[in-house]
This record gives C-alpha cells, sequence and structure tokens, in this order.
C-alpha cells in the first residue's frame, strides 16, 4: 500500500504502517524528495461524479461544516469593514481599532488547542455546537459595546472561538467522505473562508449607518446564522470515524487514559512532523496575508482607485479564490499534493509583476489569477493536514498547525507597510504615497519560494484511510491483540470493516500500490 507517492512497508490487515521515511537516514530522507514528487496521475472521475459519490449524510456534514466556517469568516470580517466607523465611535484611531483584528489573530491559537483536544477527546458535534454559541454571544457582545476597553476584550475572547472551528470543520466535513473526493471538497471547503468575506461585503453595505444605530446592525446580524447552524448540527450524528475511535476508547475500558496514552504516543512519533505543520502553515498564512492586507491600500495610495473600484476588485479577486480553491482542490487528487502547491506557486509568482505594478483598472483580471493561485494552493490544505496529522489528534493538529501558523504571520501588513514607507511616492496633496506594489512582490516572492521548498521537502500521504481501524499509533495504545478482536468481531456479527470502501478504492488508485 502507498499513501500517494510515499510508500509504506506492509501492515497488518487492520491498520496501516509507519510510511517508510519513518525508518530512513537524513540522506535517504532527501534522496526520496525528487522521486516522490513526480505527479501519480491517478485516475479521477469528473468532479460531477466525484461529487455523486457522497451519500446523504456526508452531503450534510460537509454543508454544516461549510455553513460554520464561512459564517466564522463573515464575523471575523465585520471588524475590517467597520474600522473607520468604530473610530468614530470609540474616539480613537483606525490603527486602534485595527488591534481588534489583531488580538483575534493571536488568540485564534487558544482556541485551536482548547476546542481541538475538545474535539479529539468528546466528538466534533459538541464542541462544534459550543463554539457556535460563543459566535452568537460575542458577536452580541460587539454589537452592544459602548468603550473601546470592552471592544478588545470581547474581540479576544471572539478569537479563542474561532480559532476553535477550523480544525472541527475539516473533521467534520472531510474523515468520512470517499476517498477520491476529497481533493476537490477540501478545495471547496477552504473557500467558506472567501464566500465569507463576500457576504460581510454585501451585508456590510446594506446594514452598516443606514438605520440610527450605525455599525451595530451589522454585529447584530452575525449573531443570527449560528443559531440555524447549531439546529443543523443537532439534527445529525457524531462522524463515523471518531465513533470507531471511541469503540476502542471503550474497549480499553479507561476513555481518558487511554486519550492521554494516545496523546503520548502520538507526540512521541510524530513531534517532528507537528513543527513542520506549524512552519508549513506559517507560509501559507504569509501567502495569504502578505497578497491580500495591504493590496486596498496599494489600490488607492499608490494607483488612485476610488472605494468601489477598490471594492470590485477585491469581489473579483475573491471569485478568483473561489475558483482556484476547488479546481486545485480537485487537481491534486490526480497530480498528488505536494505537486499541485508547488506548481501553482510558481504561476502565482510569474504574476505578482502585473499583479502589483498594473495601475489601471486591468489589473482586476491580475487579481482574479492571482488570487486564484493563492487560494488553490490553500485548497489543498484542509485535505493534506487531514492526511498527515495523527489519527487521535486529528481536529487539535490541523486547528492548532493552521492558527499557529496564522499566529506567525499576522504580522505580514505591519511588515510591507514598514518597508513601504522606505519607498515614497510624490504626495498628492497632504496624503503620503508609497511603493506598495514593489514590496508586495518582493515580499510575496519570498513567501512563494519559501513554500515551494517546504512542500519540496515534506511528506505527503495522499489516500490515507483515517478509520481507527488502520492507526498504527491506536495499535500501539491499545495493543493488535485489542484491536483485531474488535474489529473481527465487528464483521462477524455482519458490520461493515472500519473504512473497507474507501480502503479498496485507495489501494486501487494508488501509485505502485501492493
Amino acid at each position: 500500500m502507498d499513501y500517494g507517492n510515499e510508500k509504506v512497508h506492509g501492515g497488518s490487515a487492520h491498520h496501516n504502517a509507519a510510511p517508510a521515511h519513518h525508518h530512513m537516514s537524513i540522506g535517504e530522507y532527501a534522496a526520496t524528495r525528487f522521486t516522490t514528487l513526480k505527479p501519480p496521475m491517478a485516475k479521477a472521475p469528473n468532479p460531477f461524479r466525484l461529487l455523486a459519490m457522497l451519500n446523504l449524510r456526508q452531503w450534510l456534514f460537509f454543508l454544516v461544516a461549510f455553513l460554520a466556517w464561512s459564517w466564522d469568516a463573515f464575523d471575523f470580517f465585520t471588524v475590517s469593514l467597520t474600522v473607520k466607523e468604530l473610530a468614530k465611535q470609540f474616539g480613537k484611531s483606525n490603527s486602534q481599532i485595527t488591534w481588534g483584528i489583531t488580538l483575534v489573530l493571536m488568540f485564534r491559537s487558544v482556541g485551536a488547542i482548547i476546542f481541538g483536544i475538545a474535539a479529539d477527546r468528546y466528538g466534533r458535534k459538541w464542541p462544534f455546537v459550543v463554539n457556535n454559541i460563543l459566535f452568537i454571544v460575542l458577536e452580541l457582545g460587539t454589537g452592544f459595546c459602548n468603550t473601546y476597553k470592552q471592544f478588545l476584550a470581547v474581540r479576544a475572547l471572539f478569537g479563542i472561538a474561532m480559532g476553535g472551528l477550523y480544525g472541527n470543520a475539516a473533521a467534520t466535513a472531510l474523515e468520512d467522505c470517499p476517498a477520491e473526493a476529497r481533493g476537490i471538497l477540501s478545495g471547496m471547503l477552504q473557500q467558506g473562508y472567501a464566500f465569507g468575506y463576500l457576504l460581510a461585503t454585501v451585508f456590510a453595505r446594506g446594514l452598516v449607518d443606514t438605520t440610527s444605530h450605525g455599525w451595530r446592525p451589522l454585529f447584530w446580524f452575525g449573531a443570527c446564522p449560528p443559531i440555524l447552524i447549531i439546529i443543523f448540527r443537532l439534527c445529525l450524528p457524531e462522524t463515523d470515524s471518531f465513533i470507531e475511535r471511541e469503540r476502542v476508547r471503550k474497549a480499553k475500558g479507561n476513555i481518558a487514559g487511554t486519550f492521554v496514552k494516545e496523546g503520548s504516543v502520538a507526540l512521541k512519533r510524530h513531534w517532528l512532523l507537528l513543527i513542520y505543520l506549524v512552519l508549513l502553515m506559517a507560509g501559507f498564512n504569509f501567502m495569504s496575508h502578505g497578497s491580500q492586507d495591504l493590496y486596498p491600500t496599494m489600490l488607492t495610495n499608490q494607483y488612485n482607485f476610488s472605494a468601489n473600484a477598490v471594492t470590485v476588485t477585491q469581489v473579483v479577486a475573491n471569485l478568483g479564490a473561489m475558483t482556484g480553491g476547488t479546481v486545485i482542490g480537485y487537481c491534486s487528487q490526480i497530480f498528488g499534493r505536494r505537486f499541485s502547491i508547488i506548481f501553482i506557486s510558481i504561476i502565482g509568482g510569474a504574476l505578482l509583476y502585473p499583479y502589483t505594478f498594473t495601475s489601471s483598472k486591468a489589473v482586476i483580471a491580475a487579481a482574479y489569477f492571482e488570487q486564484f493561485c493563492v487560494q488553490g494552493a490553500w485548497g489543498v490544505i484542509p485535505i493534506h493536514l487531514m492526511e498527515l496529522s495523527p489519527g487521535s489528534f486529528r481536529t487539535f493538529v490541523v486547528g492548532t498547525s493552521y492558527q499557529l501558523g496564522n499566529l506567525v504571520s499576522s504580522a505580514s501588513s505591519t511588515i510591507e507597510a514598514t518597508i513601504g514607507e522606505r519607498f515614497p511616492l510624490p504626495p498628492k496633496g497632504k496624503t503620503e504615497r508609497y511603493k506598495y506594489g514593489l514590496v508586495i512582490c518582493i515580499f510575496m516572492g519570498c513567501v512563494y519560494a519559501y513554500v515551494i521548498l517546504l512542500a519540496f521537502v515534506g511528506p505527503e500521504y495522499r489516500g490515507k484511510v483515517f478509520g481507527v481501524a488502520h492507526d498504527e499509533d491506536m495499535a500501539e495504545v491499545a495493543g493488535q491483540d485489542t484491536m483485531d478482536h474488535l474489529f473481527h468481531d465487528r464483521e462477524a456479527m455482519g458490520g461493515p470493516r472500519s473504512d473497507s470502501s474507501d480502503e479498496d478504492k485507495v489501494v486501487g488508485s494508488g501509485k505502485g500500490t501492493a
């Protein structure tokens, strides 16, 4: 059996053995980075046939995760779209209000740790519900803030809630879906973030300063859809993957003790991989923030775009992002995760010049295709992280690596703005102008090079089977005899073998399978 291009040693009937590189020296592993990058050219049905593979429950899991992730993004952007109004309300400068955004980014890692561990221990369902309850309370709370300190405190707490959702949403959407459909679903899920931004832009136009309450109705409205998302999730069961894992823990007789042992084994076996994932996600977050955060400022300050022209450009760019994430996510199922990330990053780097040096409205086309590339690479990330993560701590690892990477990259716009001040342009009246385009171009060139390098040296487990019956870490904790006995009894009683259908499909489609 293999995971995509990463060969694995033969294992038992009930779990995947460790990837071969776990037993390699550094030199041997380095030599495989070239050979394993070759696209497997796995046969994949057309996208519509892939989506038709999902049964109703799998579609409902994906839909509730997508909606929650999209509204998570909506709630985040409510502040960035009302900075001027909030500054006026609290008597602060725009830069002081943006601390509300910075605090969210800083505290997201805390939420990822808390809710990630909770979801891996108690299941995906109830941490997801609690997470959305917090969204309701904190969005309402933001809408009722009367002082700057209240505003900062509420947004810091919101950061904890926001950080807790990503890993859970990825696990809910992807861990039970058919193996062949993972790539396209990963791309679709990730673009919930861009979809949330588009929703926030539309509703900000309709709700901000259109009533006597000013900016507040946007936040009050933001608290409403999570009620429906909670009801939706309550109507769905736990994922099959978690239910299987919980059965093994119960068979050991000490659920909490088994969970702790799983953590110890995962840390001992995968600590280097966990560090790699944080470094990789730092690069990806630098990629998104570096290409997006200062871009509206570049358009207005350097190229004199009107507010409406900036909005149109941003909307078109986000449409490119949604398209790119879906397309490249799908392609990663055919060409491999690492190859897809590297290829689209090279294309994105080639498009940096028109993206940052086009002064006319033709820049809209460049923005569309640049964000197609940026979010195209991002479209691979949810499933790539899921496949690389230890099974027992999948939600925790996916969410925490993503949010720690976000924390590292949170200073992107500050770095670009500070460097930009070293490249002044002739002022326009009293407004100082800078060559932000040059800075974004150089900064993003470095980021693309970093991401390409990290993707090249890292592993890939495309097609990994998610069921606990194939988890070597759990086999070490519970004992192979317990695993064999548990799943043998299930098969003897007429139940399906855990993830058997997925395994057959993966083995049949992988490159060099045995």
